[in-house]
């Protein structure tokens, strides 16, 4: 309010000025949806013409193609479509992470998921970087779209941190239009369950000391250090170990 004479003037002089080329920053995404339906089975269907014998997978003991993993699901180019994708949002995702990791499953398959959606798999996410790549690019050429684009860290292995920043580094993901922002998912108790992680403090560990040596001694992780420069902030909410829904209501009860 203090400046509002000035930012009336500055926008009488400026030119065509509209809705349309007034800078618009989404700072909600998640970089596995970053892209649109169309784009996705697009991308899909061209992997599938131009490279079919790329080797993409480990499953049941075998190394697959990408032929023969879309042989393994009785699918071919010509059956996918919008439909078959079955990628839609509807109102059963929101505030369900579960939900909505079933849902983003290329026609209901994590085979398709780990192949295109996926940076840490066999062929170390050059699907997906080459996907990205494409999002930058309709973001750069659109010139007023920016993004902050999320992408998870989840405390199971200390190396984590270091594997996605070789993957962003190493495929040159940076665009004047995106930057990142780290989120960790609330799933503590599923990785002690499965005996992934011993306690919460291990999982405390893997998500900071990486970024506390990268800090003190930037040559220990130089692409960690890299991609950081990039990285606007980590939503720390997400650290508290979840509730069970059903016990919800009694942990609220005791706590008052």
């Amino acid at each position: 309010m203090l400046n509002a004479d000035k930012e009336f003037l500055a926008q009488k002089v400026a030119p065509h000025r509209d809705f349309y080329n007034v800078r618009k920053v989404d700072t909600h995404i998640h970089h596995s949806a970053c892209m649109h339906q169309k784009h996705l089975l697009r991308f899909i269907k061209s992997k599938l013409r131009k490279e079919p014998d790329e080797v993409v997978i480990f499953r049941d003991g075998k190394y697959l193609t990408l032929r023969e993993v879309f042989e393994s699901l009785n699918l071919t180019g010509y059956d996918l479509n919008v439909d078959t994708l079955d990628m839609h949002v509807d109102k059963n995702t929101f505030h369900r992470f579960d939900k909505f990791n079933l849902k983003y499953n290329p026609c209901g398959q994590s085979r398709l998921r780990e192949i295109f959606i996926k940076q840490d798999n066999l062929i170390h996410g050059r699907f997906l970087a080459e996907l990205t790549q494409e999002v930058f690019t309709d973001y750069e050429a659109s010139k007023y779209q920016h993004a902050e684009m999320r992408i998870s860290v989840y405390g199971r292995k200390p190396v984590e941190w270091d594997i996605l920043a070789a993957w962003v580094v190493g495929n040159n993901l940076w665009s004047d239009n995106v930057v990142w922002l780290i989120q960790i998912p609330r799933l503590y108790n599923v990785y002690r369950d499965q005996g992934i992680i011993d306690n919460f403090e291990q999982m405390l560990e893997n998500i900071f000391v990486p970024l506390f040596e990268a800090t003190v001694d930037p040559a220990s992780h130089p692409q960690l250090h890299a991609f950081l420069s990039q990285a606007t902030g980590t939503p720390l909410f997400l650290l508290t170990p979840s509730i069970p829904t059903e016990t919800a209501h009694n942990h609220k009860t005791n706590l008052n």
